[in-house]
């Protein structure tokens, strides 16, 4: 594999991590029901907020996260689709006697240029985002990083 594919494909990982950490903040009632925009919009300046007060960001940092938050909504929201939800494409797989493999490669191939389109936009804004931080900003987020199971939005 190029190295570029598998360095999208680790940041489209990463994002979809990140945002499944978002949608884990939200209750159950409003998982299932789906994210508004304005709720999408609070959880990002919750975790703007976060983030730029552990990091000490500058009014240029908080414009690049911004960029990069940005980026990951539009992404997820063009992985997720005009579909009912995964939940329910599955569903859709497995309702005949035999999976459908093939709708199911079709579902695969749709996403995965989906993050092919948008992988290297995200991985922009998250390389501005990243340069424009100083050293021991980068430490910090090195740090969090190896601190599995623990996000920004975390209480520790």
């Amino acid at each position: 594999m190029k190295p570029w594919i598998k360095r999208s494909l680790f940041g489209i990982t990463a994002v979809t991590l990140i945002l499944g950490g978002l949608a884990a903040c939200g209750s159950h009632r409003e998982h299932a029901k789906g994210w508004s925009d304005e709720r999408i919009t609070e959880v990002r300046g919750k975790a703007m907020d976060k983030i730029g007060s552990k990091l000490e960001l500058n009014a240029d940092q908080k414009q690049k996260l911004g960029v990069l938050a940005d980026e990951m909504i539009v992404s997820s929201n063009a992985l997720r689709g005009e579909g009912a939800g995964p939940r329910t494409d599955l569903k859709a797989l497995m309702a005949g006697d035999k999976f459908d493999r093939t709708r199911a490669q079709a579902l695969m191939d749709q996403k995965m240029q989906v993050m092919q389109g948008n992988g290297p936009k995200i991985l922009k804004a998250f390389g501005d985002f990243y340069d424009s931080l100083n050293a021991t900003q980068q430490k910090q987020v090195r740090e969090r990083l190896d601190k599995r199971g623990h996000a920004w939005w975390n209480r520790g």
